[in-house]
């Protein structure tokens, strides 16, 4: 059998992880922020986005960047669950102005997360438990009644457009996805993606076409492809997603960093692996590790 460590090692150099989750977090981590940065940097990665549900990261990362000397770079990002006012259209201002690239809508906080857990036993145990007791999430939606986006949500959507900053949909169901994004659009948002897109967001393959053809990029997690507590789709999966929204629309980002997983460095060495199994090109492996996020994240701005 032939030893695929250098070639993965080559192409390890330069990739992007847009979703890692380490600590300090509620949810037991495996690694710490400083630790993800710097096993990327050992790895020769080029930019790891540091992601918590429940607080902005921003200074963190300006903090790792500032003081590690990592080549590596820190991306910080900002999640609207509750503890930050959920559609908080002051608290993502004051995130973009802190240099946050990324804004995720709610994601433990969606309603539609909230309703997978309550009637799914399986969902809820895969999805991280807090460490502490907190109080009662309140769910939120991003559509009203009538499927309307809300007031608040396009408020924050020209925040994002001003600042030419990323957006995600986050948890919210596919059928509040399709409105979220051509309100996106129609205010100028040009950085768009969906997060695992089959799985808690219960998109089809036709809904990833449509959505690729509206210019929303998909990021798969590498955790659900791979041997960890969040494994849940196989390789015909994995090559039916990528033919969906091609090579050109679809990157990786780790989703890891949790206790009991592989770290996300270890995670982006064997969806690398998998695709190399899958038969895909060096160079088609590049744009889904790599080049794909780095123009979605403006780093070559």
């Amino acid at each position: 059998m032939t030893d695929l460590t250098p070639r993965i090692d080559a192409l390890m150099k330069g990739a992007v992880d847009l979703h890692t989750h380490p600590g300090p977090s509620l949810h037991p981590r495996k690694v710490d922020h400083i630790e993800v940065v710097r096993e990327a940097n050992e790895a020769g990665m080029r930019a790891v986005l540091i992601k918590d549900h429940y607080y902005p990261t921003m200074p963190v990362t300006r903090l790792i960047n500032d003081n590690m000397g990592f080549t590596t770079q820190a991306i910080g990002a900002i999640v609207l669950n509750n503890p930050v006012g959920g559609l908080n259209p002051s608290a993502v201002d004051y995130a973009l102005k802190q240099g946050a690239r990324v804004v995720w809508m709610a994601t433990a906080h969606a309603k539609n997360h909230m309703d997978h857990e309550a009637k799914e036993a399986d969902f809820k145990n895969k999805f991280p438990v807090n460490s502490k007791k907190t109080v009662a999430a309140i769910p939120t939606v991003l559509v009203d009644d009538k499927g309307a986006v809300l007031d608040e949500v396009k408020e924050i959507l020209d925040l994002i457009a001003e600042n030419d900053a990323v957006v995600s949909a986050g948890h919210h169901h596919i059928s509040e996805c399709f409105p979220f994004y051509e309100e996106a659009r129609a205010r100028g948002v040009t950085r768009l993606f969906l997060n695992h897109p089959t799985y808690v967001n219960e998109g089809s393959m036709e809904d990833i076409r449509q959505l690729v053809a509206m210019g929303v990029k998909m990021e798969h997690s590498i955790c659900m492809f791979v041997p960890s507590t969040f494994h849940i789709f196989d390789t015909d999966h994995l090559r039916e997603v990528i033919a969906a929204a091609g090579v050109e629309n679809t990157l990786f980002g780790s989703d890891l960093g949790q206790k009991n997983n592989p770290t996300p460095v270890e995670g982006f060495r064997q969806i690398i692996e998998v695709l190399i199994g899958l038969g895909h090109s060096d160079d088609e492996i590049r744009l889904m590790t790599a080049t794909n996020a780095a123009q979605l994240a403006g780093l070559d701005a």
